[in-house]
C-alpha cells in the first residue's frame, strides 16, 4: 500500500466481527500481572496502535515519548560523557537548547554545522559520537544531503538521527536514506490539530529500540493515552492535510516572491512551510500583528495557518535574520491566505 493509505489502515484492530475500526483508549495505570505490559509506564494498548501506524509509515519500530524535546533528550542520553554531537546551526530551539544545556555542564561537547554545506558536515563527522540532522531545518529551510551525511558518519563510527518534524514520512523516509533514528514533535504534522503535545523516535535496530524503550521506561517521558488516540486520530488525514498544505504552500511561495516588501523567499520545494525575510524586525512585527486569519502563534503543523518572527524569541540563533518570518501553511483555501498576507503585507 501507498503511504497516504498505511496512514489510513495501519494500527487498526483486525477486520472481524463486532470489532471496532478504532482502537479503543485503554484508560490503564496497571495490568494484571504475567503479561508484557505490567504496568502503565512501559506500556498501553493506545500507544501500541500509534507506534504501529508511524513505524509502518517511517519503516521501522516506533516509540511514543511525552514530547518532542523528551525524545530528544532520550537520544542525548546516548551520547557518552565528553562525546561530540554534531548539529546544525539552525534547527528547532529546543534541540538547540537542551544541547547547549548539556554542553555548558560538561556532559557533552557540541559542533554546530551549516548542515547544507555538505563537505563541512562530512568533515565535522570524523570525532561525533552523534550526528543530528534537521531537514528542512527550522526555520532557515536548509536541506541537508542525508545518505552522504550519514555515510560519513557511520565511518566515523556515530549514530544518526534526522528530525523528520517538517517532511513527515509521506515526503521523506530518512531509514531509507541512512538514518539509525527518525524524530518526530508529533505535536506539529503528525497529530496535525493543534491540541497534542507528543514525541516519538523511529529505528530499524532492535537493540537500539531496547536501549532506548528501557530509557523511556526508566525517566518516565511517557505519552498519555488520550494524546496518543487523538495523534493517531490526526495521522488518519495526513495524506490528504499534507498535499493541500504543499499545494497551498508552493502557490504562496511563488507569489510571496514577486511581492515588494519581502526581501527573500526560503522554500524547500516541498512540504507546508515557508520563510520570508522582511526589510527588519519591525516589518515583520507589523505583519504578524496585521491579519485577520493568519494565526499568531509559534507552533505549526496544524489545519490552521500560523506564522510567527522567529527572532523575538532570545535564545534564537543570532544568524538567522530579524525580520524572517516562519509560515506553517495550513489547508484553508489559498486565495484567503493569499487576500490576507496581502493585505498584512502592504501594511508591513
Amino acid at each position: 500500500m501507498r503511504p497516504a493509505t498505511r496512514a489510513v489502515h495501519a494500527g487498526r484492530p483486525p477486520h472481524e466481527p463486532d470489532e471496532p475500526l478504532n482502537v479503543p483508549i485503554t484508560m490503564a495505570s496497571t495490568y494484571v500481572a504475567g503479561g508484557e505490559r505490567e504496568y502503565g509506564r512501559y506500556a498501553n494498548p493506545s500507544w501500541t496502535a500509534f507506534e504501529e501506524t508511524l513505524g509502518d509509515l517511517e519503516g521501522g519500530r516506533c516509540l511514543a515519548f511525552a514530547s518532542g524535546l523528551a525524545a530528544v533528550a532520550t537520544v542525548l542520553d546516548l551520547v557518552g560523557h565528553g562525546e561530540t554531537v554534531v548539529a546544525p546551526r539552525h534547527a528547532y530551539n529546543g534541540s538547540l537548547m537542551q544541547l547547549a544545556d548539556l554542553e555548558a555542564r560538561g556532559r557533552v561537547r557540541a559542533l554546530l554545522v551549516d548542515i547544507a554545506d555538505t563537505d563541512a558536515v562530512v568533515a565535522a563527522c570524523a570525532d561525533a559520537a552523534l550526528v543530528v540532522i534537521e531537514s528542512p531545518t527550522n526555520p532557515a529551510m536548509e536541506v541537508a544531503e542525508i545518505a552522504t551525511i550519514a555515510d560519513a558518519a557511520h565511518a566515523a563510527g556515530a549514530r544518526v538521527v534526522v528530525d523528520n518534524t517538517f517532511a513527515t514520512p509521506l515526503l521523506q523516509r530518512p531509514l531509507d536514506l541512512g538514518a539509525d533514528l527518525v524524530l518526530h514533535s508529533v505535536t506539529k504534522y503528525l497529530a496535525g490539530h493543534s491540541d497534542v503535545v507528543m514525541g516519538a523516535l523511529v529505528t530499524r535496530d532492535d537493540e537500539l529500540h531496547a536501549v532506548l524503550k528501557g530509557r523511556r521506561d526508566l525517566i518516565g517521558a511517557i505519552p498519555g493515552a488520550f494524546e496518543a488516540w487523538l495523534a493517531l486520530r490526526g495521522m488518519r488525514t495526513l495524506g490528504v492535510r499534507v498535499e493541500r498544505a504543499q499545494a497551498n504552500a508552493t502557490e504562496l511561495a511563488k507569489r510571496l516572491g514577486e511581492h515588494a516588501a519581502v526581501h527573500e523567499v526560503r522554500y524547500p520545494g516541498f512540504g507546508g512551510m515557508i520563510s520570508i525575510v522582511l526589510a527588519d524586525a519591525e516589518a515583520a512585527d507589523r505583519l504578524t500583528a496585521s491579519t485577520s486569519l493568519w494565526v499568531h502563534a509559534t507552533s505549526l503543523g496544524g489545519v490552521e495557518s500560523t506564522f510567527e518572527r522567529r527572532r523575538r524569541w532570545r535564545s534564537e540563533p543570532t544568524t538567522i535574520p530579524e525580520g524572517l518570518v516562519r509560515l506553517s501553511v495550513g489547508i484553508e483555501d489559498v486565495e484567503d491566505l493569499w487576500d490576507d498576507l496581502a493585505s498584512a503585507l502592504a501594511t508591513a
